[in-house]
C-alpha cells in the first residue's frame, strides 16, 4: 500500500510538529500534565488530540480503499486533501484568535475524506469477490 504509506509518512510529519508544539509549551510553562489552567495549553491540546482522533481512521479507510485496487487518483486525491485539511485546522485551531475560515475548511476537508473513503471502501467491498 504505498500510496497510504506516503500520506501516514506525511502525516505522521504533522503530527510530530504538533506534539512538539505542546512538548515546548509544557516546558516553558512547567505545566506536567493538564492544561495547568491555560488557554494556549488548552488549545494546543485540543489541535493535537483533533488530529490523533481523526487521521487513524481516515488512514485505514484510504488503506482499505487501496488493498481494494481504488483508482490512484481518488486514493492521492483523498491522501493530499487530508493532509491539506488537518494543516488547515491546526493552522486554524492554533491561532489565539481563532481563525475559523482555516478550521471550517479543515474539518470539512476531513469529512469530506472520512465520507468518500468510505463510500470507497463499501462500494468495492461489495464488488470484490471474497477470497477463496
Amino acid at each position: 500500500m504505498p500510496i497510504t504509506a506516503l500520506y501516514a509518512g506525511l502525516l505522521t510529519a504533522l503530527f510530530m510538529v504538533l506534539s512538539l508544539r505542546v512538548i515546548a509549551l509544557r516546558r516553558s510553562s512547567r505545566v506536567p500534565i493538564g492544561d495547568g489552567g491555560q488557554a494556549s495549553m488548552l488549545r494546543r491540546m485540543r489541535v493535537h488530540a483533533n488530529f490523533a482522533e481523526y487521521v487513524p481512521l481516515a488512514l485505514i479507510l484510504i488503506g482499505l480503499a487501496e488493498s481494494l485496487r481504488a483508482d490512484t487518483v481518488l486514493l492521492h486525491g483523498l491522501g493530499g486533501l487530508l493532509l491539506v485539511g488537518r494543516a488547515l485546522h491546526a493552522f486554524g485551531m492554533s491561532q489565539a484568535n481563532e481563525t475559523f475560515a482555516f478550521r471550517v475548511a479543515g474539518v470539512g476537508a476531513t469529512a469530506t475524506v472520512l465520507i468518500l473513503a468510505a463510500a470507497a471502501c463499501a462500494y468495492l467491498g461489495l464488488r470484490t469477490p471474497p477470497l477463496s
